[in-house]
């Protein structure tokens, strides 16, 4: 039976000399593969203290890299001591309608002021076509 660790203890191993990763519920010792991941030491420093299954999963790893994991386990996650994930709520986007204008009123607007550049367009065509005449 392997051994469960907290996140809290998990999240201690984050330096170059002592790395630990939680992926898929399972807790590895990467510290020795540092130097040899493809990826740089950066990556998977940049994943400790949090689960990091997304993160191992989104770059797609070969059949190769999940059997090598085998050799780094250390033990199990306890799942209740790792966040539950919040969905994304955006903010609320204010009206467009800020200074209160009545609805009716930005309506008629946006009907009327093309109307009337349009009708100024044509007078002033009717009238340049006048005066050349």
């Amino acid at each position: 039976m392997s051994k469960v660790y907290t996140l809290e203890e998990v999240a201690k191993h984050n330096s170059k000399d002592d790395c630990w990763l939680i992926i898929g519920g399972k807790v590895y010792d990467v510290t020795k593969f540092l130097e040899d991941h493809p990826g740089g030491d950066d990556v998977l420093l940049s994943s400790t203290a949090k689960d990091a299954t997304d993160d191992f999963e989104d770059v797609g790893h070969s059949t190769t890299a999940r059997a090598m994991m085998d050799e780094y386990l250390v033990g199990e996650i306890d799942s209740s001591t790792i966040p539950a994930r919040t969905k994304y709520v955006p903010p609320k986007q204010p009206h467009y309608n800020q200074d209160k204008t009545p609805e009716f009123i930005i309506k008629i607007l946006q009907f009327l002021v093309p109307l009337a550049i349009l009708g100024l367009a044509v007078a002033v065509r009717i009238y340049t076509k006048s005066e050349s005449a």
